[in-house]
């Protein structure tokens, strides 16, 4: 290895931990969701009132990425990251003692704005601070990180909330946290902020980004929970996000000021890759709210044993991230995209034979597959979307490319549950059309055939048939979803072929 190759120990423990921030700020966009019942029954909300606990944190951090490369242009790379990860861990202490559930919502958007940094940051470190021959083995473990981020977050989550209590998952993030601090402030040496740049920035850009990127958050959230554009309410923040989207581009790429540059995603192997990551990111964020969804409603899992089921998902990647270094030397770049979204999209197709008993004999095998082509697109495409980019943009790079596998996973989440809504409602309409009192099958299963349709007996068992009919349409469902995503991903594997190793 030649000297310049050579990677200091200051520089390694920057890039880890920067590593352990971009874990705790993903790990807390899933860890609420196993204990959401719990969380909702202790502060007295309603579920409507209890999804904001998610969606607040989901709002924040997507406001906050894009400005990250501008905090760290006016601020210094180092005072971000030790502000931000001190306030991470201020405000996940005081989410554990929340007292009621304003607080905890109010505490809850200060915890995703802060963590927002955490993550491009991560990825800037691993681009500024490694040679070129070691950025593909910080991109494994840059997708690491955020892969056992999503597969621990329930799993950890749904562990606490059974053994102890839901706010175990809050206090859950001092040990990292600590870390984080410790790192950064022996690893990251201070710079001079260009404080200059809060006088002369774009406030009307920074702020319609952040009013159009959280109203879309909101409507994503919300939209199948308040019936889409029946609801006056996603009608109205539609149209902001509409309004304020167009004049944030407009204000980035034709103003005199801006804080992240869009431009760069004119550029080929960025704009293929970004477009490529935020679809991987719906499929992933989409996956990984569907399948514990599809365990606990279907087949009855605790949250516990939700979080047993995921364990493989996970640990496939952690045994993966080793070889993917050598494997960026031994394989072309693209092939490994290309490659990777085929593995996920057999996994899908694999996770769409669902039947009355598919629990963890159908999705485990699911999840697994998933889980080893999902490093395989993570590292080679982030490492041909930065190929030949100036160290310089590493900083709005990575925002962008953080900020729209986020969007991505946003709008995956909301495509996959209003299908399955959908398509249940679908099914069980179609399944039911045969099943009616006059039907001869039917009758030869009621107790006394139809001598009395009002009896207790006849009653009970038509509701224990109308049970299995909403089983099969679930079933039917979720099975739509996870063929959706198969084709989606397919169409991904089709395209990377289309990115330029070079």
């Amino acid at each position: 290895m030649s000297a310049e190759e050579k990677v200091s120990t200051r520089a390694w423990v920057a890039v880890i931990g920067g590593l352990f921030g971009c874990f705790m700020a993903g790990m807390n966009v899933h860890v609420t969701s196993a204990a959401l019942p719990e969380i909702e029954g202790a502060l007295g909300a309603s579920f409507e009132e209890g999804s904001w606990i998610s969606t607040a944190y989901l709002v924040a951090e997507i406001s906050m990425i894009p400005l990250t490369a501008w905090l760290v242009q006016v601020f210094s790379l180092r005072r971000v990251m030790l502000v931000g990860s001190a306030v991470f861990l201020v405000s996940s202490v005081s989410c554990a003692l929340a007292p009621s559930l304003e607080a905890m919502i109010s505490l809850r958007v200060i915890q995703g704005a802060s963590g927002a940094v955490l993550i491009p940051l991560s990825m800037q470190l691993i681009i500024t601070e490694l040679p070129a021959s070691r950025i593909a083995l910080g991109m494994a473990l840059f997708s690491l990180s955020n892969s056992v981020a999503q597969a621990a977050g329930p799993s950890i989550g749904g562990w606490l909330t059974d053994m102890y209590s839901w706010r175990w998952i809050f206090l859950l993030q001092l040990p990292p946290g600590l870390a984080l601090l410790a790192a950064v402030a022996w690893s990251i040496k201070a710079q001079a902020g260009d404080r200059g740049a809060l006088r002369q920035a774009d406030w009307l850009g920074i702020a319609a980004m952040a009013v159009g990127l959280g109203a879309l958050q909101v409507v994503l959230e919300e939209g199948g929970r308040k019936d889409w554009f029946d609801s006056r309410f996603i009608t109205s923040f539609s149209i902001i996000a509409v309004i304020a989207l167009a004049l944030f581009i407009q204000r980035q790429l034709w103003g005199r000021r801006p804080f992240i540059n869009l431009r760069l995603l004119g550029s080929y192997n960025f704009g293929v890759s970004s477009l490529a990551m935020a679809v991987f990111g719906a499929a992933t964020f989409g996956l990984v709210f569907l399948v514990p969804n599809y365990l606990s409603l279907v087949q009855g899992y605790s949250a516990s044993e939700i979080g047993k089921s995921l364990i493989a998902y996970g640990l496939v990647q952690l045994l993966l991230a080793p070889l993917l270094p050598r494997l960026m030397r031994w394989l072309n770049a693209k092939l490994l995209v290309a490659g990777g979204f085929a593995i996920m999209a057999l996994g899908c197709w694999l996770g769409s034979q669902l039947t009355v008993d598919s629990g963890s004999n159908v999705i485990i095998p699911s999840t697994v597959v998933r889980g080893i082509g999902q490093p395989l697109i993570m590292v080679a495409l982030s490492v041909l979307a930065v190929k030949g980019l100036d160290k310089a943009q590493a900083g709005s790079a990575s925002a962008l490319i953080s900020m729209l596998r986020n969007l991505g996973g946003a709008l995956g989440t909301a495509l996959l549950t209003q299908l399955v809504s959908q398509r249940e409602r679908f099914h069980s309409v179609r399944v039911g059309e045969g099943l009616t009192l006059f039907d001869g099958a039917l009758q030869q299963r009621l107790p006394g055939g139809m001598v009395d349709p009002q009896s207790p007996e006849v009653m009970q068992t038509l509701a224990l048939i109308d049970q299995s009919v909403r089983q099969q349409a679930y079933l039917m469902a979720y099975s739509d979803a996870f063929y959706l995503s198969c084709v989606a991903l397919l169409g991904c594997a089709v395209a990377a072929l289309l990115l330029r190793s070079r």
